[in-house]
């Protein structure tokens, strides 16, 4: 899907292209392409003699190779965004080529991007460059508008993780916390751990970016402390992520100690047992082992004088551990 943006009115228009011919029609700001097609990339190449490298997605790319500047001026960005899910939550890499001076296009600046599915941020922009005219001015100012909104969506999301978290600690805190609840709780507490973790791992990735942005020297001095409040605003995000750390291991250890009194009380239903049974088992075998022939021939209320001995033996234990508490 190859979708242009252009300004009008301090406003972010988009237009979804579907043939070579149409890219005539507009002078963007912003291009952007899902999913690209090869015909869509040839169009980009054929119009705005733009080459989109054959690893701009890729995931095992060098770290020191995602962000540089190209012989010709372009810069070159790769960054990751959030995409929060309950069931799989995960990370979308995005490629960023910032053409600077587009002569053909008599404009200062195209952004290209390349991402591989749908991205909440770039959704969000959109939506507020329709309605908040004069957001957006010119190419780096929309690149900053997406690490600004990433930044953004990930403290929405640690707000999340926060509500989510609280309804755990009423769970787990309640006191009442069942073997098939533990496996509840451990399973959520495992999903926010990950969205914790990947929280944390995006909003490292967007401050590089930003941080590249700001040593390259294209900035200018409302766009330089533009960035300068990025960098703040992440920064508060990390005490954030530190803290909910705490808060889910402390948790998880919660819920292992109550599974492990859970598994406590059956160990000690089976040593309360054992104890009991044991005198019984004592005196049945003296009792077995003390006669020559069979027991009843020589002693005829042998058999009801240890039956009673045995439950008497078995019941004194038991009330003995009753009175002592241990039973309950």
């Amino acid at each position: 899907m190859l979708n242009i943006f252009t300004l009008a009115n301090g406003r972010l228009f988009q237009e979804e292209i579907e043939s070579l011919e149409e890219l005539s029609k507009f002078h963007p700001i912003w291009v952007d392409l899902e999913s690209p097609t090869p015909e869509e990339k040839r169009w980009v190449k054929q119009y705005y003699g733009l080459s989109i490298p054959d690893d701009a997605m890729d995931e095992d790319i060098e770290e020191s190779a995602r962000f540089y500047a190209a012989d010709n001026g372009d810069v070159h960005i790769r960054s990751d965004f959030l995409v929060p899910d309950d069931e799989e939550p995960s990370t979308v890499r995005a490629a960023f080529i910032l053409n600077l001076e587009n002569t053909s296009l008599k404009s200062h600046g195209v952004l290209f991007s390349i991402h591989d599915e749908d991205i909440p941020v770039f959704r969000l922009l959109r939506m507020r460059a329709r309605r908040a005219p004069g957001l957006i001015e010119d190419a780096k100012e929309v690149l900053l508008k997406l690490f600004d909104a990433d930044a953004e969506y990930s403290a929405d999301t640690l707000e999340e993780i926060y509500v989510a978290l609280e309804k755990v600690s009423s769970q787990v805190l309640s006191g009442d916390v069942t073997d098939a609840m533990a496996g509840e709780v451990l399973g959520a507490i495992a999903r926010h751990e990950d969205m914790n973790g990947r929280i944390r791992r995006n909003v490292m990735d967007t401050r590089r970016a930003v941080s590249f942005m700001m040593r390259s020297k294209m900035l200018n001095s409302e766009q330089f402390d533009e960035a300068r409040q990025i960098l703040r605003d992440i920064d508060s995000l990390d005490s954030h992520t530190a803290f909910l750390f705490d808060k889910i291991n402390f948790l998880m250890d919660a819920t292992v100690g109550f599974i492990n009194i859970n598994q406590n009380k059956i160990i000690k239903i089976f040593s309360v047992a054992s104890v009991a049974l044991l005198p019984p088992t004592l005196i049945a075998s003296l009792y077995g082992m003390n006669f020559k022939y069979m027991p009843e021939l020589d002693w005829a209320m042998g058999y009801p004088y240890a039956l009673g001995l045995m439950v008497a033996s078995a019941l004194v234990p038991m009330w003995y551990f009753r009175k002592r508490g241990w039973l309950k």
